[in-house]
């Protein structure tokens, strides 16, 4: 297993860790800095570095029982044992975290609709929701940028798998389900313990505050089907 140092820190821009395995997906080591894609989020890019040598990290994927594999660009790997130095594409990183902390945003303006689908994008980003008839285009922008500017903090906690079964409102996914097995859950909390705006089950990496998002704009509506609607938007800055 890697252990994910980003659940704990998602500002953490590089660490040391050691190689425990490769094959010809890529490196695994024993932690990281790097999320690997899942959940709609793309997995971290960057660098890894070591005594003689350096190799470009193109995505960070998931491997068998928690090991996060590290896909090379090309090159020359680092051998077993080795120990390396992980750093992220921070710029491409920090643009994901706004990107999915918008999307919970999103979700606190449709109270009890719930979400079918996602991806994450640097440049754009979509958001499926199973929804007759979404609200406006520009209703939807101004709520969205009304919560960025009241600048509502963000934080995590964790609760047991029987607490979510007791409180499966908390999740607001169709196509994605809490991974289970390890007998907790991480919930991600927008706004203040006693009172969020949001707060469900998510394994992605998030801003700390929703003021560092800047400003978002919702660009276009789609219909995928009989009940779902699929929302675009962006952040222009």
């Amino acid at each position: 297993m890697t252990t994910p140092l980003f659940t704990d820190d998602a500002y953490l821009k590089a660490c040391t860790a050691r190689v425990v395995a490769q094959d010809e997906r890529g490196v695994i080591l024993d932690r990281t800095v790097m999320y690997a894609r899942s959940g709609g989020q793309p997995g971290d890019a960057g660098t890894l570095s070591w005594d003689g040598g350096e190799a470009a990290v193109a995505e960070a994927i998931k491997g068998e029982a928690g090991a996060v594999i590290h896909t090379l660009a090309a090159g020359a790997a680092p051998p077993i044992g080795a120990e390396v130095r992980v750093a992220l594409d921070w710029t491409r990183r920090h643009r994901h975290m706004r990107m999915h902390t918008t999307m919970h945003l999103l979700c606190s303006v449709l109270p009890g609709i719930y979400a079918t689908g996602n991806q994450i994008g640097v440049e754009k980003s979509r958001l499926d929701f199973d929804l007759a008839e979404p609200p406006g285009k520009e209703w939807l922008t101004e709520q969205l940028n009304a919560l960025v500017a009241a600048d509502h903090p963000t934080g995590s906690t964790w609760i047991t798998e029987a607490e979510l079964d007791a409180n499966p409102q908390m999740v607001r996914t169709l196509s994605v389900q809490p991974p289970r097995g390890a007998g907790r859950i991480r919930l991600v909390r927008i706004g203040p313990e006693d009172a969020p705006i949001d707060l469900q089950p998510c394994g992605g990496t998030h801003v700390r505050s929703t003021g560092e998002i800047g400003r978002v704009e919702v660009t276009k509506l789609e219909s995928k089907g009989r009940q779902n609607r699929r929302i675009h938007f962006t952040l222009p800055e």
